[in-house]
């Protein structure tokens, strides 16, 4: 089992009496950090059920929770000690959610829970178990997560965060960023032995997202128009978000359009950057950028530029940092993106002096002083006034 740093997140709550809510989008490996909570608690009194298996989904479909309980005694759990219940896949069956509530109000239970759909977690949780739970969001994984799952060491990458380009940095990292680059941070493409056995990988994750997490919270019949939408949405990464023209090229009503991309949103399959400005009037509209969480998924829907693909993996790594926006003058000069309100950054796939003096000027403007330059290779000329990509995190 590998670890992950979210891990030491969830083992401290584990003292928490409030549950435990892990979501995301499927196959990050929301699984394996239940399992990884159980092996970390010494007690004996813990039970895992896993809601794919039917006979578990069908505890939580009996007439009374007394009924309930008995059948979670007979698989070992003892109510009247202090123990922990891992539920994994919460989302297929909405009954359980009620029992969580009850046993946590009476009984000396601790509750972990996973979820892959963010959508049903955060309307029925939220309402359910107000004041009981803590969510924990888990996302594919970051450049430094994906090295440990090659067994690469990083820690002399770990010493060059946000650091000046290196030639023997680049050197000795890049052919682990440009497969992430390409097939992204799940993890189990990430242990993919062979560029065949990602690829299928990431076919299964796409079908089994649009198949099961999707149709649990939407009706099946929209299901066509939805993969037609991830497909073209994943081929307008870093492009403005307009309604009216995806309506217009998918052939969908607009307001179909704004209700299946929140669903995309909210189940974590795209980012939606909104535009940065100190003055409403100097920025164009209100128009947020579009990105896709992970840039496997990005190349299973679509094939786009090497640039497009490569902004898509800072956004999402930028991400991890706080929060982002972008910025664009009704001029159309813009910066790519304005990190925590106090860094603008322009991404360039082969930087030089000129983008830096541009971004300098451009963040000047606004009245930021910290300026980043990210590139993905090294020019030509001598010229290391910039970070890394593989140095974002």
């Amino acid at each position: 089992m590998f670890f992950r740093p979210i891990f030491s997140e969830l083992e401290t709550h584990l003292a928490e009496h409030e549950v435990s809510v892990i979501t995301g989008m499927r196959r990050t490996g929301k699984t394996t950090a239940l399992k990884y909570l159980l092996e970390a608690t010494p007690h004996k009194n813990k039970l895992y059920l896993d809601l794919e298996r039917l006979e578990y989904r069908r505890i939580f479909t009996r007439k009374s929770f007394s009924e309930m309980q008995a059948d979670i005694e007979f698989l070992g759990y003892d109510f009247s000690q202090k123990g922990i219940i891992a539920i994994d896949e919460v989302q297929l069956i909405p009954e359980v959610v009620s029992f969580i509530k009850y046993y946590h109000d009476n009984f000396p239970v601790k509750f972990l829970v996973t979820g892959s759909s963010s959508y049903y977690l955060k309307n029925r949780i939220t309402e359910s178990l107000a004041g009981r739970k803590r969510v924990f969001e888990m996302f594919p994984l970051d450049f430094l997560e994906f090295l440990n799952f090659k067994s690469v060491d990083t820690k002399p990458l770990a010493t060059q965060r946000m650091k000046s380009f290196r030639p023997l940095v680049f050197a000795t990292y890049q052919q682990y960023y440009e497969e992430y680059l390409r097939y992204g941070g799940f993890p189990q493409v990430v242990l993919a032995d062979s560029p065949e056995k990602k690829e299928k990988t990431l076919s299964d994750i796409l079908n089994s997202y649009l198949e099961l997490d999707i149709k649990i919270i939407s009706d099946y019949s929209v299901i066509d128009d939805l993969f037609k939408l991830a497909t073209l949405l994943s081929a307008r990464i870093g492009n403005k978000l307009d309604y009216q023209k995806i309506g217009v090229l998918t052939g969908l009503n607009r307001h179909k359009v704004k209700d299946y991309i929140q669903l995309f949103r909210a189940t974590y399959f795209l980012h939606l950057i909104e535009p940065y400005s100190i003055n409403p009037d100097r920025s164009i509209a209100v128009q947020p950028k579009i990105f896709i969480s992970d840039n496997g998924l990005v190349n299973r829907f679509a094939q786009v530029g090497s640039g497009a693909l490569f902004e898509n993996a800072i956004a999402n790594q930028l991400l991890r940092l706080g929060k982002v926006n972008y910025f664009q003058k009704k001029t159309g000069q813009e910066i790519d993106f304005i990190l925590n309100e106090n860094k603008a950054i322009e991404v360039k796939e082969t930087p030089g002096a000129f983008d830096l003096k541009m971004l300098e000027s451009r963040a000047a403007g606004l009245g930021i002083e910290n300026r980043m330059l990210i590139g993905r290779f090294p020019p030509g000329v001598d010229f290391h006034e910039f970070v890394w990509g593989g140095c974002i995190f």
